[in-house]
């Protein structure tokens, strides 16, 4: 395998990872009009997905599809070099990744700075049942924030510790111990450091948007499952801190906080609805299940025929590039 062999084929693999790229992203772009107007409720689940189904798509393609057609079907000797297109889209397609990877880098950094600055004039206080560290510090606004993604630490406004009652600040804590289990900051992070085109777009903060709200509903739903008394008090809680904080914003930091995803009605009736939160997911789950397995048969059937049409495709890119 010889030096030239390889670099062609990392410079087609960052092109094709680029294209599609780009494909997916006009894909989802067209969809997440669609999909946020429609008043329908989803789960984080499915709008983290679609946020990331670009970056994913084409990582998933260039190393499941691309590599194994390359190294089946290109001859080892073949004397091809490279063309200034083919090396302007790899170029173009490393701009995508290192920009993504600084964007999450710069995210991580302004969260720390962040959470050392509460925490340099932060006291631990305790919490009965609580099962995170919460810590009060002084500050004008009401602020209750999870910091941290394998260490969380929940950070608490003194003022708003003496606002909320004790059921109300133990159902906050169990709400946020929610977003903790779900790992909602490290999906703030993937996201924010998402290597796609889609990132600039209004596209992705509309989904991102619609992915925090659900995933504040889930965490209501985590923390009111088991009692009708912890719901109850979530939900005077929540419009307590709504009341001081009448403009709440999703951070760019991989930092949850506890109006963050906004749409405070919605999650108090669906609190004090006690028919939003039995579960009703058994049979959708078996048809998910049925579904990937068939999806997975006809990749399989069809996966050699797709490599030898990739490996095609890839010449024809080649050879009609300018």
């Amino acid at each position: 395998m010889t030096l030239t062999y390889v670099l062609r084929g990392g410079a087609l693999a960052l092109a094709w990872f680029l294209l599609v790229n780009v494909a997916s992203c006009a894909v989802i772009a067209r969809l997440a009009g669609a999909f946020t107007t429609s008043g329908r409720a989803r789960t984080p689940a499915f709008w983290f997905g679609l946020r990331m189904f670009p970056s994913a798509m084409a990582a998933a393609f260039v190393a499941a599809v691309f590599v194994p057609s390359y190294l089946a079907y290109e001859p080892l000797e073949y004397g091809e070099g490279f063309d200034v297109s083919l090396a302007m889209l790899a170029i173009a397609a490393a701009a995508v990744m290192g920009t993504a990877l600084l964007r999450g880098i710069a995210a991580w950094w302004r969260a720390s700075r962040r959470v050392r600055a509460w925490m340099r004039r932060a006291e631990c206080v305790a919490v009965p049942d609580a099962t995170l560290p919460v810590y009060a510090i002084d500050a004008d606004a009401p602020l209750m924030a999870l910091a941290g993604i394998w260490r969380p630490r929940l950070i608490v406004a003194r003022g708003l510790l003496g606002a909320l009652t004790p059921e109300e600040l133990a159902a906050s804590v169990a709400h946020e111990a929610g977003h903790f289990r779900s790992r909602d900051n490290l999906k703030r992070l993937v996201m924010r450091a998402a290597p796609d085109v889609l990132s600039a777009t209004a596209a992705a903060r509309a989904l991102e948007q619609k992915w925090a709200s659900a995933a504040e509903h889930t965490a209501d739903r985590v923390a009111g499952r088991d009692s009708t008394d912890v719901r109850c008090a979530l939900a005077s809680a929540l419009v307590k801190v709504a009341r001081l904080t009448p403009f709440p914003a999703v951070p760019g930091e991989p930092i949850s906080t506890f109006v963050g995803g906004g749409e405070i009605v919605s999650r108090v009736e669906q609190l004090l609805d006690d028919r939003a939160l039995v579960p009703s997911a058994r049979g959708a789950s078996a048809r998910r299940w049925m579904t990937a397995i068939g999806a997975i048969g006809i990749a399989a059937a069809g996966y050699a025929p797709l490599l030898r049409a990739v490996h095609a495709a890839t010449e024809i890119l080649v050879h009609t590039l300018p």
